[in-house]
């Protein structure tokens, strides 16, 4: 991580508990080459294609039962606001016991309680039951998402960093094309119950394939080492010395805000009155496209000093939230979706390999989930107004300028020069 002169070497130091898979391969700029990785690639890549189905068929699950945008902001809410607050502490045990272990567990948990969630849909018992459901869900994606920022520097090194990154970005990509179609599809046949079921399935066979990424051990904690408490507070203050790092987060805090409260919850409100799940499910698709073609790009193309074109080009990520509120028709909501898709995949897999280059990696998932935490707490504010908003004021007076706010935010953390200069690590090729 750059020093507060941008000019001086990265503080980029190797952890002090664990001898990091990737150091010990013979390629670390071929991640493809490591069976860990290709376990780990196979495992994301089966849990993000029953994920990619979840939000569609869950939104219009809840919307076929009560007919309500208030029990799906609920739903959506009961399980955002406990990853929240299990988020600090889920980077704290990704920092200080194996990530791929923690990756295991957490799979068989979110199992589990899909598993739940698909029961309740498909028995059409009441709404409510899915709140406690999406509760246990959201803990285990609090634990979860720490652990994925953390473990692709165990997997890989240098340039296969980014490779890495771009890899895992294509497959999620992929799997938002087809997912988001295949739940409407099957929302509008039989049910969303069965896409749920199908994520459930979907974790399980993710657990067994995290069972074969074998990380080393860590080493043994001397007495008198730093307490969980010590280790949070130690990620803190990391975290809050770094204003490439906090400006970010603050602009994403605005930007989620707005996009989940109106995208979220308005988006398939107003589809279902006019396109239907199929058309919606072929814009979230159409998304999927462009983020596929950017993360095919970015696993050849490295731009020299990146954060500014990456932070730039977000902007255009609020375009559809606009011609959402217009009552833009599916050609138009889709190529919006597609652009949206391009620019926030290739923020993504730079934001990734800048993080996972410019960062220690002992701290990489303690400083990951403090980027999320942050960026995250505003979205159940988002997601509970907008009904309430746009019953007062209308869809259009809540989209429109909320999408306009959403773009500039994105452009303001550029007034950080240290972000501007941060180079992406060539090493490793």
């Amino acid at each position: 991580m750059p020093a507060t002169d941008a000019s001086e070497s990265p503080d980029r130091e190797p952890s002090g508990d664990a001898l990091p898979a990737s150091r010990t391969g013979p390629a670390p700029g071929q991640p493809l080459r490591s069976p860990a990785f290709r376990w780990f690639l196979a495992g994301q890549s089966i849990s993000m294609a029953g994920s990619a189905m979840a939000p569609v068929a869950l939104a219009f699950g809840v919307l076929e039962a009560t007919g309500s945008a208030g029990w799906l902001s609920a739903v959506t809410t009961a399980a955002l606001v406990p990853m929240l607050a299990t988020l600090l502490l889920g980077g704290g045990i990704a920092d200080r016991y194996r990530r791929d272990t923690v990756l295991r567990l957490t799979s068989l948990g979110a199992s589990l309680t899909q598993a739940g969630v698909a029961l309740v849909l498909l028995t059409h018992q009441h709404p409510a039951y899915l709140l406690p459901l999406s509760g246990l869900n959201g803990i285990f994606q609090g634990l979860t998402r720490p652990a994925l920022r953390g473990i692709v520097a165990n997997l890989t090194a240098g340039r296969g960093i980014q490779r890495a990154s771009s890899l895992l970005a294509s497959v999620r990509n992929a799997a938002q094309i087809l997912g988001p179609t295949a739940a409407g599809l099957l929302t509008a046949s039989v049910g969303g119950g069965w896409a749920i079921a199908a994520d459930a399935v979907s974790f399980l066979l993710a657990a067994a394939c995290f069972a074969r990424v074998s990380l080393p051990d860590l080493l043994p904690r001397t007495e008198g080492g730093p307490t969980m408490l010590g280790e949070l507070r130690e990620g803190w203050s990391y975290f809050s010395s770094q204003s490439w790092i906090w400006s970010v987060t603050l602009a994403f805090a605005v930007f989620n805000a707005l996009n989940r409260g109106v995208w979220q919850i308005l988006g398939p409100v107003i589809a279902n009155g006019t396109i239907g799940a199929e058309g919606w499910g072929l814009v979230l698709s159409a998304r999927g496209v462009g983020a596929l073609t950017a993360g095919v790009v970015m696993v050849k193309v490295t731009v020299r000093r990146p954060m500014g074109p990456a932070l730039a080009s977000m902007s255009l990520g609020a375009l559809p939230l606009i011609l959402l509120g217009v009552g833009a028709n599916t050609l138009w909501l889709a190529a919006a979706a597609f652009v949206a898709g391009v620019v926030a995949e290739f923020f993504t897999v730079v934001w990734e390999t800048v993080n996972n280059t410019h960062i220690p990696e002992r701290l990489l998932s303690r400083v990951g989930a403090h980027d999320e935490f942050w960026s995250f707490v505003p979205v159940p504010v988002g997601q509970l107004s907008t009904p309430f908003l746009a019953a007062a004021f209308g869809t259009a007076t809540v989209a429109v300028p909320g999408g306009g706010v959403a773009a500039v935010a994105m452009l303001l953390p550029l007034v950080v020069v240290s972000l501007r200069r941060i180079e992406i690590n060539r090493s490793g090729d």
